[in-house]
């Protein structure tokens, strides 16, 4: 009889589930804070607001800088699986497009700090942009495509380029109460449709 090996494998499953679910809350609070108050924020205001011990911190995260890395990995993830959710759930491939390249300026914009901090000479931080590139490009290459396949879209944006462009509209947008990124990106985004008088993607 296996139930007691049962047991404890549904509880250690149980367990890391808890853990990974209480790592995420940690991440996201830190990442909150980061957003009003810098990277540089006392990380007993996080373990506050995160209502957990400085300890349980320092246990997952060393380093401020393993804080760091984290939380961007984390938000990177996040936009990420957005992607196709957006996709199987939107009216049209534009539209979740659109939706999705919402959620990649509020990164951009939100992330107060960090620029600067990736820009730093700390190698711990030098991963961070490809990582950034290889979880994110493929998932606008996919919502492009889709929005192309359905004519909604020219066919000769290219995702990398898309999201370059996007990065430069949101240059200031911190630092200029005058200057709405968001709405730029709109207007972006809405300039991408394909005129009505185009003949859709043979195939």
């Amino acid at each position: 009889m296996n139930d007691g090996n049962e047991v404890t494998g549904q509880a250690g499953a149980s367990k890391r589930k808890d853990a990974r679910r209480n790592q995420e809350t940690l991440l996201e609070t830190a990442a909150a804070v980061f957003v009003t108050s810098g990277v540089n924020a006392p990380v007993r205001d996080i373990a506050a607001k995160a209502g957990v011990g400085l300890g349980t911190i320092y246990r997952h995260f060393p380093t401020r800088a393993d804080l760091i890395i984290a939380v961007y990995r984390h938000q990177v993830d996040a936009c990420a699986e957005a992607g196709p959710t957006l996709l199987a759930t939107s009216p049209s491939p534009h539209a979740a497009l659109g939706q999705w390249i919402n959620l990649f300026v509020d990164f951009l914009v939100t992330k107060h700090g960090l620029a600067a901090v990736l820009r730093s000479d700390n190698s711990d931080f030098e991963a961070l942009h490809a990582y950034f590139l290889d979880r994110l490009v493929p998932v606008c290459t996919e919502l492009l495509e889709a929005a192309t396949v359905a004519g909604e879209i020219r066919p000769d944006i290219d995702a990398y380029e898309l999201m370059r462009g996007v990065g430069n509209l949101c240059i200031g947008a911190d630092s200029d109460p005058r200057y709405d990124a968001r709405h730029m990106v709109e207007l972006l985004v809405a300039g991408l449709g394909r005129p009505h008088h185009w003949p859709r993607p043979a195939g």
